[in-house]
């Protein structure tokens, strides 16, 4: 069994995300998609239990599809589940440097390989930083995101 991580913070998690989760869907037999807490990252906007519970509302269709929540390293949530990839997403060529860097740092700490599945180019310039930033300051992002996100996005910005 093909068994695929897509890892990420996801908060919020958009149709950039959903693009990538359906991709890999069909590629692999299971796909686990991770909520994860990033250090690096402002405080969230999105609990994980919160991220979680609305991405599997979302991906409900999508029968191969898990989802979970962690705050560890990748590699270590990609071994307990056996998966056989780790996917990333890249919306833009500036994206690729980075998760370059990472792809490599977990395969060296764990022989597992990164796939990279390229956004469309409808959904290139959607970044949940910006969508954060859009939202606080009143703006819409309906059509950026799935209808049950942008209603918890709404009901946090009123």
């Amino acid at each position: 069994m093909k068994v695929a991580l897509f890892p990420g913070s996801f908060d919020p998690f958009h149709n950039g995300h959903m693009e990538i989760v359906e991709r890999a869907s069909v590629l692999f037999d299971k796909v686990v998609v991770a909520a994860m807490r990033n250090p690096q990252k402002a405080s969230a906007l999105f609990s994980l239990e919160e991220r979680q519970a609305m991405i599997e509302s979302v991906v409900e269709h999508l029968p191969n599809v898990e989802i979970v929540s962690l705050s560890s390293l990748v590699v270590d949530l990609a071994k307990t589940i056996g998966a056989t990839v780790i996917i990333r997403g890249l919306r833009a060529v500036s994206d690729f440097e980075n998760e370059l860097q990472m792809a490599q740092m977990n395969h060296q700490l764990s022989g597992i390989d990164t796939v990279f599945i390229p956004t469309s180019s409808e959904y290139s310039f959607v970044a949940s930083r910006l969508l954060r930033e859009v939202a606080s300051y009143g703006g819409s992002v309906a059509g950026l995101v799935p209808k049950l996100i942008n209603d918890a996005i709404e009901a946090k910005f009123s």
